[in-house]
């Protein structure tokens, strides 16, 4: 069997048809390490935490017509093998309004709440948690069993505070940026950081500094960063 049809594509990875239940999400870009993030995906899912499942990248135990892996473009640094998840992302359901963007919101701080109870996978320091860096609503499967975390690529170990600015910057940079999107982004704000979180000042400003120097911004996102830090501001009391 060979690696599918394209049925998903993002700014930096493709994702293709890879066998009954799966799919292989693929670095276009070269710059990624998916022996990490898969590894990493495996150790939050042991713990609980709603992620895809994912193969191991040795293909020897099966032959190579029933393995995907075995297409010859395949890279185990670039290629991440894992369970195909159906329904639709949170960012589409609130479009399409099967979800408010007040519970959009509230479901962001729950799985990031959630996600910061599980212990660091090589840190020993107990305030070291595993950090996403990109928990926004596209990058959330609303599945039959519940929602499910996809994109584990900027994942890192630190302190949650980082997690917490890092989705409240990616909506408020959609707050301001403008357009459809606007609105309900700033909603989706408010409600992430209504209840208690772990932001702070200085998690605030190394998000903004890691959003400005990020190479898939455009030059629009970048420039509304002093507006969106403002907004995440005004909802640190």
């Amino acid at each position: 069997m060979r690696t599918g049809r394209l049925i998903g594509a993002g700014r930096t990875a493709d994702v293709y048809e890879a066998g009954a239940g799966w799919v292989l999400r693929r670095d276009r870009e070269g710059v990624g390490d998916a022996v990490a993030e898969g590894a990493v995906m495996e150790h939050v899912r042991a713990h609980g935490y709603p992620v895809p499942r994912v193969r191991p990248s040795a293909p020897e135990a099966e032959a190579p017509e029933a393995d995907p892996r075995w297409d010859p473009r395949w890279d185990p640094r670039r290629d991440l093998l894992m369970e195909r998840l159906s329904g639709p992302t949170m960012l589409r359901a609130c479009l399409d309004g099967a979800l408010t963007p007040r519970d959009a919101g509230d479901m962001l701080a729950r799985l990031l709440r959630l996600l910061h109870e599980v212990p660091a996978h090589r840190s020993t320091d107990p305030g070291v948690r595993v950090l996403h860096l990109e928990l926004h609503p596209d990058n959330v499967i609303l599945t039959a069993d519940g929602p499910r975390v996809i994109d584990w690529s900027n994942a890192e170990e630190g302190d949650p505070a980082l997690d917490w600015a890092t989705s409240a910057v990616i909506l408020a940079q959609v707050a301001a940026v403008g357009g459809p999107m606007a609105e309900p982004a700033a909603v989706m704000l408010a409600a992430l950081l209504a209840s208690p979180s772990a932001l702070t000042p200085d998690g605030l400003a190394e998000a903004l500094r890691r959003r400005a120097a990020n190479p898939t911004m455009s030059p629009r996102e970048v420039a509304v960063l002093p507006s969106a830090g403002e907004l995440v501001r005004s909802h640190l009391g």
